[in-house]
């Protein structure tokens, strides 16, 4: 039995609620004005899956203080890189896949440079769940790579 089929009704593993889940959001990608995409939303997809203990968002020096603050009051970490976002979320979210430090691996993205993130998780065992930000912003590539997918 999956860790999907446990988490929706089967037996074993974690019970629902107790597995630890990693979200990680690419902002650029996902939080644009295009898809209306609210970081409540994000959050709460990622929630349905477990005990959101690491939530990230990945955003460039660009981003306004306003979207700091309000990722910041929702939750969430927020990561600042004056370099690429894709680079520093995917090193991130592989170190915390391969440290056991998460039971689900969560990547908001429409991004496909996330597909190996995805797929080390979960040969390592983790489950693996890709958040599109709308129909027009999904990333087939990715909504394949995961093991279940969530398009806001």
């Amino acid at each position: 039995m999956s860790w999907l089929e446990r988490l929706r009704g089967g037996s074993g593993g974690p019970a629902p609620g107790e597995s630890r889940v990693g979200l990680f959001v690419d902002g650029p990608n996902v939080l644009r004005e295009e898809f209306d995409v609210d970081l409540d939303d994000v959050r709460a997809g990622a929630g349905e899956y477990g005990r959101v203990a690491v939530a990230r968002l990945y955003v460039d020096e660009h981003a306004s203080p306003g979207l700091i603050q309000a990722a910041e009051a929702r939750g969430f970490a927020v990561v600042t890189t004056s370099g690429d976002v894709d680079v520093k979320l995917g090193v991130d979210a592989t170190a915390a896949a391969v440290e056991d430090r998460l039971d689900i691996l969560v990547i908001a993205s429409r991004d496909t440079d996330f597909k190996p993130v995805l797929e080390a998780a979960a040969e390592r065992g983790l489950g693996t769940v890709a958040i599109a930000p709308g129909e027009h912003g999904r990333s087939d590539a990715l909504r394949n790579a995961a093991q279940d997918a969530i398009t806001l």
